[in-house]
């Protein structure tokens, strides 16, 4: 790890380990931690941009976004920092656990999730 006066940045292989340990579905490439989303179509990529967009307001750290209509692609790096932090990897575990949840296959309770039908599907769970 590379020490920078405001946050510590990790190296390439500390990156790709912590990756693969803590956010499989993630990857590193040219500077950034990046994970692609595939959704059902434009109305789940807007939702999925707008669950990060206030996941990062609320952490006060911004990622890249790139949309299209049924994918949206999340980059974070620390601007600030000049790599990859733990701000990044909080973030990412963050949105990862929102953006993925589904009530019915992880709880039993009330809350059971959207139908198993294309017209109310939203995103592509992993």
């Amino acid at each position: 790890m590379v020490k920078n006066t405001k946050d510590q940045t990790y190296a390439e292989e500390e990156i790709d380990r912590r990756l693969k340990d803590e956010l499989p579905q993630w990857y590193y490439e040219d500077g950034w931690i990046r994970r692609k989303f595939r959704t059902s179509g434009w109305k789940g990529t807007l939702m999925v941009i707008n669950t990060v967009g206030h996941l990062a307001e609320a952490a006060w750290h911004h990622p890249d976004i790139t949309a299209s209509y049924a994918f949206v692609v999340v980059k974070l790096m620390n601007h600030a920092a000049g790599g990859v932090t733990d701000k990044d990897f909080e973030l990412a575990k963050k949105i990862e656990e929102v953006v993925m949840w589904q009530p019915g296959a992880i709880e039993s309770n009330v809350l059971k999730g959207t139908p198993d039908d294309p017209r109310f599907k939203y995103i592509k769970y992993d």
